[in-house]
């Protein structure tokens, strides 16, 4: 036991109330105090449940999440807020004690929730008042650095995708001499894969991808097939309707819309119809220009839709998207610069990710020396 600590169950230490409903005509965009649902504020309203700080713990939905709150607020009831002795323990060092416990392990059932006398069962240590401020004040700095460091990697890689989404924007809004204009459906076939049902699934044979893996594929990361038809099933297709092959696109279109995946090299695989279209036969075009037409398209629909991802891209709409289409070597020039771009944005994406990762274990290692004993 470290010198000063007692152990205790997390039921001594806090208790955890129910929240109250909130009828939504109570609830306004400019109400005085916040309402809180299971992972954070939701809404405002002009009155109040509760009126010291406080620490939301998710009971439903986002069961086990945990927020600071304001010294006036609303708690939904799909959640906990905490209530202690302010004499024996200090708020913020209650919060830290919470996210050591793993309390998202505890939900359970179909819709997970948390039932509190789980956590109150949770075994766990605590110092007297003074050093819990004391450990406090050191865990504050140093997640102050964390996060300061978490935004500026977040501005880099927010710089560079502006960098090449305003490139990408300007290559098809400002075009050069000589760009002709036609609709997509005049410079190839957009289309789908055959149905292939769930009964025709085997355990090895052709890979079959859905949006999960085009998306792995568009952004270059390896993936794990998952599922299977025979080989039987794929020549079958391949003899009658055709698979896709080297240079042809295919494109996510339902729920996740716009990951884009040219087709490289020949190995075998077939995919779901539907979610995934196909784009073949546009041999007056480079594919990988293409692809930048594409994207440029996703992201101005999405623009049109106030930044909200479209559910759906119909085939007739992509049909008759007009594009200008410059000459072969005009694309492949321009190809070259958005592949460096994009290579350049994406290198940055990966640094920032490996950042993320390190800093969230960092904020692990620290909060593990604190309640250790060792700060």
């Amino acid at each position: 036991m470290i010198k000063g600590w007692s152990e205790k169950t997390v039921g001594e230490i806090l208790r955890l109330e129910y929240g109250k409903p909130l009828e939504v005509i109570n609830r306004k965009s400019d109400g005085l105090y916040p309402v809180y649902g299971a992972n954070g504020a939701k809404d405002r309203t002009d009155s109040f449940y509760y009126d010291k700080p406080s620490i939301i713990v998710g009971r439903k939905g986002s069961a086990g999440e945990i927020n600071l709150t304001e010294p006036k607020f609303w708690p939904l009831d799909v959640s906990y807020f905490v209530t202690f002795d302010e004499y024996q323990y200090d708020l913020r060092f209650l919060y830290y004690l919470l996210t050591t416990l793993d309390l998202p392990s505890l939900a359970k059932g179909v819709k997970p929730g948390i039932n509190r006398n789980e956590v109150y069962s949770t075994r766990t240590k605590a110092p007297h008042l003074p050093e819990q401020q004391r450990i406090v004040a050191i865990l504050d700095k140093a997640f102050e650095g964390i996060a300061k460091a978490k935004a500026h990697a977040k501005r880099n890689l927010q710089n560079a995708r502006a960098i090449f989404e305003s490139h990408l924007e300007g290559v098809f809004r400002q075009r050069g001499v000589g760009w002709v204009e036609r609709k997509l459906e005049e410079l190839g076939t957009i289309t789908s894969s055959k149905r292939i049902f769930k009964s025709e699934y085997v355990e090895s044979g052709v890979p079959f991808y859905r949006t999960k893996e085009i998306k792995q594929l568009a952004n270059s990361r390896d993936i794990t097939t998952e599922l299977f038809i025979s080989e039987a099933r794929y020549k079958e297709i391949k003899k009658g309707f055709g698979v896709p092959k080297e240079g042809d696109i295919l494109l996510t279109a339902i729920g996740t819309i716009g990951e884009i995946w040219v087709v490289e090299g020949d190995n075998d695989f077939y995919f779901k119809d539907g979610n995934v279209l196909w784009l073949k036969e546009f041999t007056s075009i480079n594919p990988h220009f293409l692809r930048y037409v594409l994207v440029s398209f996703v992201e101005s629909l999405n623009k049109m839709a106030h930044g909200s991802a479209y559910s759906a891209l119909p085939i007739q709409r992509l049909n008759e998207h007009r594009i200008f289409l410059p000459s072969p070597a005009e694309q492949e020039e321009i190809v070259a610069t958005l592949d460096s771009l994009n290579k350049e944005t994406q290198r940055l994406a990966r640094i920032y990710d490996r950042k993320l990762a390190a800093l969230e274990a960092l904020k692990k290692s620290v909060l593990h020396q604190a309640f250790s004993g060792k700060l």
